[in-house]
């Protein structure tokens, strides 16, 4: 069994997507991975979740040492992803053939196929990456050394990095961040609480304080590198006051940590320590939606393998109808999200070589697709759960780690109320949502199929319709404003993962790979604007919607 092959949607995407020379370098390494997180990666992710972190906070003799242990599997997987495939390095060095630095899209397929068998271990990586992209961006000639072992792929030299930057009250409100920093001449000193450490053992951690002077709220917040040694080599002093008892995400150690007067650095503008900080935050934001994606991808296989063998009433549920349609209806979910991850990758990628447009688009597309996506995860893991019937609540199945781990790619790096708000600071900023719209609108445009299908011609009239409304809602008191910008995040998602659909759906045509994506996102718009109407020819396809092959092949 191979994740890369069970899936239909993700190789057309990255034909697209890549270019030739990436497509082909990439080819065997996803046929790698997908073969590893199908076998070996799943049966080491499947202890890793059962042997959870444990925290030795004292040594034998007494000695405060604060170190976690984890199970060998842990291990196991952190050499896969950070070493074997290089997933935190592939946007900063030359790795798995590349010369240079990866295109995201690869990164994020390659993550998404990894997180199918791994969720907890994304969060590290993550931020590993993120660390080393903040570092780079804002101060790279003083941490030159941090950025080489947070992308390196030795096991013996690669750093992982961690953001520490949630308290008790400085949660959402970082204005109310509570740490002090206090300046030494050739370093800083932290002291206070953080109240939710994820990757608590991080050798590189990057963090928020209040610098003196500096003014009050987020405007006195400035970033600061805590590094887990003091350059002397001795253990910082910090302590990891407990590791938290998560519902998901077991296989990783989240802890609260006391910053005791804790060694640190000052990291770029003091002065901008929260611009900087949500750099990081908004890059994580995109791995939120890429695993909440790969959770689903994970659900959608293992309902579908599960109706395929299930007979009742003497026939297997895949060919019942009401099960058809279930099925049909998470396969949509998981494909329009992928579309949103490799769109947001490419976005990134484009923004990153001065694009300014593709850099705004990538600003407003990653809060958005978080606010869709990853409420939608939940959704779909739990209804794949309910396909498995009784078993798919017994732990003993994959089931229950998949809805765990969904319910937290809402929260991390901002819930969905935060997020909507991000839309809305976008839309006031930078008028994204005519970006948006005028990019979507084009792209429909071009593909030449806006006139031909009614369905298609309803989306393009959706967006000028958005973005009227965006309009309307900056023309609002602000309180106003914060009520409609929920919907607003949704509708947006819907209308850009409707044109990723419908533009893909043209390229396959084009490209002679057949019918099934006009299959997918025709019945995703009849969902969106015709909800009355059955999708009868996509239920009817459903064994070439879900894994390629023509539905007559695959009974025979």
């Amino acid at each position: 069994m191979n994740f890369a092959d069970l899936d239909p949607a993700l190789r057309p995407l990255l034909d697209r997507y890549l270019m030739p020379d990436d497509r082909a370098r990439l080819e065997p390494v996803i046929t790698e991975l997908g073969g590893l997180a199908a076998g070996d990666l799943d049966r080491l992710a499947a202890a890793a979740e059962i042997h959870v972190p444990t925290l030795r906070q004292y040594s034998p003799a007494g000695e405060r040492i604060d170190e976690v242990d984890f199970h060998p599997a842990y291990g196991e997987l952190v050499e896969a992803g950070f070493c074997r495939f290089g997933l935190a390095a592939l946007s900063h060095r030359g790795v798995l053939g590349w010369s240079g630095s990866a295109p995201h899209v690869v990164k994020y397929a390659l993550s998404y196929l990894f997180s199918q068998a791994e969720y907890g271990l994304g969060c590290p990586i993550n931020m590993t990456d993120s660390a080393a992209r903040v570092l780079e961006m804002f101060d790279p000639e003083s941490f030159r050394a941090e950025i080489d072992a947070l992308t390196s792929i030795d096991p013996v030299t690669h750093a992982t990095g961690a953001m520490f930057m949630t308290e008790v009250d400085g949660g959402t409100d970082l204005g109310r961040t509570a740490t002090v920093a206090t300046d030494h001449g050739d370093h800083w000193t932290l002291s206070g609480r953080k109240w939710f450490c994820s990757n608590v053992t991080a050798d590189v951690i990057l963090t928020l304080a209040q610098v003196p002077g500096q003014g009050e709220g987020t405007r006195g917040l400035g970033m600061f590198l805590l590094p887990r040694l003091r350059p002397d080599g001795s253990r910082n002093s910090y302590r990891i006051d407990r590791l938290k008892n998560k519902l998901g995400t077991h296989s990783m150690a989240s802890g609260e940590v006391s910053l005791l007067d804790a060694y640190a650095r000052p990291v770029g503008d003091l002065r901008r320590g929260v611009q900087q900080m949500l750099e990081m935050v908004n890059h994580s934001r995109v791995s939120n939606v890429m695993r909440s994606t790969a959770l689903m991808r994970r659900a959608v296989h293992e309902a579908i393998t599960h109706s395929r063998q299930r007979i009742v009433f003497g026939r297997a549920l895949f060919d019942q109808p009401l099960m058809r349609r279930t099925l049909l209806g998470l396969q949509l979910d998981t494909e329009a999200a992928l579309g949103v991850v490799l769109e947001i990758g490419d976005q990134l990628e484009k923004g990153d070589g001065g694009d300014e447009r593709a850099r705004v688009l990538a600003r407003v597309l990653t809060p958005m697709a978080k606010y869709t996506v990853c409420k939608r995860g939940r959704w779909v893991t739990a209804e794949a759960m309910e396909v498995r019937g009784g078993n798919g609540y017994i732990e003993d199945w994959i089931n229950p780690r998949l809805v765990r781990d969904a319910h937290l790619g809402s929260i991390w790096e901002g819930a969905s109320n935060v997020v909507a708000l991000d839309v809305l600071r976008c839309m006031r900023l930078q008028n994204a949502h005519r970006v948006l719209a005028d990019t979507y609108l084009d792209r429909l445009d071009s593909s030449g199929v806006a006139d031909a299908d009614p369905l298609v011609e309803r989306l393009a009239l959706q967006w000028r319709r958005l973005r009227e409304r965006g309009d309307a809602i900056l023309a609002r008191e602000p309180g106003d404003r914060e009520l409609a910008v929920g919907d607003y995040t949704q509708a947006l998602g819907d209308a850009v993962m409707a044109t990723l659909l419908v533009e893909q759906a043209v390229w396959e045509t084009k490209a002679g790979a057949g019918a099934r994506k006009t299959l997918v996102a025709h019945a995703f718009l009849q969902r969106l604007f015709t909800p009355e109407e059955v999708p009868t020819a996509a239920i009817n396809a459903l064994a070439l919607v879900v894994d390629g092959n023509d539905p007559e092949e695959v009974h025979s």
